[in-house]
């Protein structure tokens, strides 16, 4: 993946460097994508303190994660998650059902990836009770993801098993693949926040959505303004 590379604009909202357009989607064998913010329209864990009126203070620290101001994930992930002790289990179930959207763009470049015969991952650093109904929502293969301890029908504020974060991620999509015997370079990784930064850069084509501005300097694509099929005008 370039490191800060001088980008161009090859359409509006839409810079590259490091290669030259078009490549083809069928050149690759797997894509790989964050799903907060990039996939589907918020980031989960605010939205679930909203109900217990801690939304600005656990937003604060996604934020700051996100940019990359706060370097280790997994710790600021577990004090976030340990603020939403006590939020009842059925207020996962209200926000995807009344917050959650796919961002634009992402059935679209999904069904492409598929037809084009790559294996889709979804890898997040968020949690699985959102994860695998986006997974199976999309029609993607797998997905990764946290999962958040539940007891007597409320959150204990704790995650359960090996936190997901940025190295994580990386070796999810280095794991798929060694799995489909394809070097890493013919993979995508699409992703915003800094958690983001290690699978992108283990992958031959990377792509920054709507993303913060680390992610974009460093990302081979940043998509700054339109969906996510945006790709399919770069890698058809």
């Amino acid at each position: 993946m370039p490191d800060h590379l001088s980008s161009r604009v090859f359409a509006p909202g839409l810079l590259i460097q490091g290669f030259e357009p078009p490549l083809r989607l069928s050149l690759f064998k797997a894509i790989a994508f964050d799903m907060d913010s990039t996939l589907i329209n918020i980031e989960c864990i605010d939205e679930i303190a909203d109900a217990v009126g801690k939304k600005a203070e656990v937003a604060a620290i996604t934020e700051a994660a996100m940019r990359g101001e706060i370097t280790d994930f997994k710790d600021s992930l577990r004090r976030r998650v340990a603020l939403l002790a006590g939020v009842p289990a059925q207020a996962l179930q209200e926000v995807y059902d009344n917050r959650l959207k796919l961002n634009p763009g992402a059935p679209e470049l999904i069904a492409a990836a598929r037809s084009a015969g790559l294996h889709t991952l979804l890898v997040s650093g968020g949690f699985t009770f959102f994860a695998d109904r986006v997974r199976e929502r999309l029609g993607m293969d797998e997905a990764h993801a946290n999962t958040l301890e539940i007891e007597g029908g409320v959150l204990t504020g704790r995650v359960l098993g090996d936190i997901v974060d940025g190295e994580a991620k990386k070796r999810h999509l280095l794991d798929l693949c060694g799995r489909l015997g394809c070097p890493p370079h013919q993979s995508i990784a699409v992703g915003d926040g800094a958690n983001d930064l290690p699978m992108m850069g283990a992958a031959g084509l990377s792509v920054a959505f709507h993303a913060k501005p680390k992610v974009r300097e460093h990302a081979m694509v940043a998509i700054n303004e339109g969906g996510l099929d945006r790709l399919l005008t770069l890698v058809p």
